[in-house]
């Protein structure tokens, strides 16, 4: 069995446009095919008080994802994130950690056209969505961390990017002066990273933007890069990935997929069809 949890906010503020992508994936019938039953969660805002400093609302709201992810792994299921952005891996890998220990090993597979391994030094557009893995890592907006429960930053020798075809000069920088593992969305780097990965992890967290495909199949998403990898591609870096942690596989999130504008359902499409991968890779699927 797995939870879905499907988050309708982007930076800790109501966003119809994402509740309109959670929508149209749970619409679609990917998730009902009746093998196992899927318990659905959608934390919400109600009750969090605003406040001027964006993290620390983020900060809170991932809490609740956090709460919802922690709730599921007790019960022994695995962990299914769609919707919202990639500020929300805070809460998936704080949930991680309210359930297994905050010694637990776990490590953060990153699919994405970006890095997000800003700092509020380094950014050069002050976007909070390019900062979150910096943040798990313990390297920015620490109101923003503990808020969301991390109590132990994530080592970056525990972080394997892949494509990452866009990075800021100074985030490049960053990146090479940590142990993070930087690889091309490529079968044969892939898996001599993901074997180095985990031997030192006990549980895997696969974190997909849907911006890692190439920006013909996500042509209204805000952040969509051209020359990126194609569909095939993707899905069979999904399925290495899967292959190698074997049962350390234990959370996967699908993040930033656009329900909006000219090109929204190429985008909602696409989502589907990773949706199916990541799913399969589970054996939640008969279609591989």
């Amino acid at each position: 069995m797995y939870a879905l949890v499907g988050v309708r906010y982007r930076n800790a503020t109501a966003c119809h446009n994402d509740e309109r992508s959670v929508d149209a994936l749970l619409n679609s019938g990917i998730f009902a095919d009746g093998t196992p039953p899927v318990v659905i969660t959608t934390p919400h805002m109600e009750g969090i008080p605003e406040s001027t400093d964006i993290p620390t609302n983020i900060g809170m709201y991932n809490a609740r994802i956090a709460a919802d992810v922690a709730a599921a792994r007790r019960r022994g299921e695995h962990v299914f994130m769609i919707g919202g952005d990639c500020t929300h891996v805070t809460g998936v890998f704080s949930g991680l950690q309210a359930a297994h220990g905050a010694e637990a090993r776990i490590g953060l597979v990153w699919f994405d056209a970006h890095g997000d391994f800003n700092t509020s030094k380094t950014t050069l557009s002050g976007m909070l969505g390019g900062m979150p893995v910096a943040v798990c890592a313990g390297l920015t907006h620490p109101q923003w961390r503990t808020l969301a429960g991390i109590t132990v930053p994530l080592p970056t020798e525990r972080i394997v990017m892949v494509d990452v075809r866009n990075l800021d000069p100074k985030e490049r920088t960053l990146i090479e002066s940590t142990d993070v593992t930087v690889v091309p969305c490529a079968q044969d780097p892939l898996r001599l990273a993901m074997e180095a990965l985990v031997v030192q992890c006990d549980y895997i967290y696969l974190h997909i933007d849907e911006d890692i495909l190439d920006i013909r199949y996500v042509p209204n998403h805000m952040t969509a890069e051209p020359n990126g990898p194609d569909m095939a591609t993707v899905q069979s870096a999904i399925r290495t990935v899967a292959t190698v942690a074997g049962p350390k596989l234990v959370a996967q999130a699908l993040v930033s997929v656009m329900n909006t504008g000219d090109g929204a359902a190429t985008s909602v499409a696409s989502g589907i069809e990773l949706i199916r991968t990541m799913k399969s890779v589970w054996n939640y699927s008969s279609e591989v």
